[in-house]
């Protein structure tokens, strides 16, 4: 299959949007008329920006925070982490200065998102089953009302933002599950297709903790909650003299899963922790870049300055799931901003019809299609992956128990 079009400039949105339209909006989850970007713009430029502006000063008090969005303490920088913009090392050092309290927190949620990333290359599609706990069994109570301003609202926000703070994603996950029996991987599915940070790694272990399936206590959301978070939510609702979540969700922990993934060896489809030291086997003549690590500082790209850059849009994974227009924008403004420095050629098909036969540079990816799609093509040059903490010995069963055995 051809090249696609050439790229727009990266800060013509307007001319990105419509290029994500033309070229890929039959894959996208809307269609091509309803293609519209997030409230993230995609890039390194943009990445870079927020990176500067970053300042976690109250984030250990107001990281919670929902409404009114100008006292949100959450940074807003996950889209760029997700995609390699900005890697957690870079993160963890621009917060050295910060005050220690907020540091501590802040860092700590860095590691979560490392945690989550280890879990993953160790168990590659078996995350999203069970990890110690089989769903809880449904509260009793009234069906899913859509007049609940809350739920409602969060729903809003998900789809025309494609980002939300980490309280709302509990919010929506346990009324999802915990309240109404849903299957939480339909529900994981739904967040994936939506959020600019959509990561298998860090969205199906925020589900399963959630839910209790990771932690063995399902969350309980109720009304309680948004008054605390979002008061105005409460005062604007329909159903504020009448609340469907007045109390909390009466539900018990389901039965614990026996040979859970966490305490046996790597999975089988998982990735692995990838190379310590680059690997190669020739020389490549293009750097392939993944979803995973779309910025600058990819190791591939800063080792290999003078080769052409190819980016596929995988067409087959596009068709089975596919996701929302403005994460496929988000990921053409990363690539229309690298084409202003960089030769780069984007492509849209099966990555490794497309790639046959190139040899190819290439910065490991700790998730399992990265691993899949290597064994098929002519792979040059590995560069590891950037690691906060290097997959060792670290035991996976909680994430209390691997943070004893990191050294940060």
């Amino acid at each position: 299959m051809p090249a696609l079009a050439p790229l727009p400039l990266a800060d013509d949105t307007e001319a990105v949007r419509a290029w994500v339209a033309s070229e890929l909006g039959h894959l996208s989850l809307e269609g091509a008329d309803g293609v519209r970007p997030g409230g993230h713009r995609g890039g390194q430029t943009a990445a870079d920006a927020a990176l500067a502006s970053l300042d976690v000063t109250a984030y250990a008090r107001a990281r919670s925070t929902v409404l009114p969005e100008g006292r949100r303490g959450a940074t807003r920088l996950s889209p760029y982490i997700c995609h390699g913009l900005l890697d957690l090392p870079t993160v963890w050092d621009a917060v050295a200065d910060a005050p220690p309290s907020d540091r501590r927190r802040y860092r700590d949620e860095l590691l979560w998102q490392e945690y989550a990333r280890h879990l993953y290359a160790r168990l590659g599609p078996a995350l999203a089953e069970p990890l110690r706990n089989e769903p809880p069994a449904a509260a009793e109570g009234p069906s899913w009302d859509e007049r609940m301003a809350c739920t409602t609202w969060v729903q809003d926000e998900l789809e025309t933002d494609g980002w939300l703070v980490n309280q709302t994603r509990m919010w929506w996950s346990s009324h999802w599950t915990v309240r109404h029996g849903r299957d939480w991987r339909e529900g994981e599915d739904y967040f994936f297709q939506h959020l600019l940070d959509g990561s298998r790694a860090a969205n199906r272990l925020g589900w399963q903790w959630t839910v209790g399936t990771g932690s063995g206590k399902p969350y309980g959301f109720s009304r309680w909650q948004v008054e605390k978070r979002a008061p105005q939510l409460c005062r604007s609702c329909a159903l504020r003299d009448d609340c469907p979540i007045q109390e909390w969700p009466e539900t018990s922990t389901g039965p614990r899963v026996e040979d859970s993934p966490v305490r046996t060896g790597w999975s089988r489809g998982a990735s692995g922790p990838g190379p310590e030291h680059v690997v190669t086997d020739g020389d490549p003549s293009a750097v392939w870049l993944t979803a995973e690590s779309l910025g600058d500082a990819d190791p591939a790209l800063t080792a290999h300055p003078g080769l052409p850059v190819v980016f596929v849009f995988d067409e087959p994974g596009l068709r089975a799931l596919p996701l929302s227009g403005k994460r496929l924008v988000f990921v053409t403004e990363c690539l229309a901003d690298l084409a202003a420095r960089r030769d780069v050629e984007v492509r849209l098909g099966d990555v490794a019809d497309e790639l046959a036969g190139t040899p190819l540079a290439v910065t490991f990816a700790p998730v399992p299609i990265f691993a899949r799609r290597s064994q098929a093509l002519s792979l040059a040059a590995v560069h590891p992956w950037p690691w906060l903490e290097r997959p060792a010995s670290q035991r996976l069963t909680s994430y209390s128990a691997w943070r004893k055995g990191v050294s940060r």
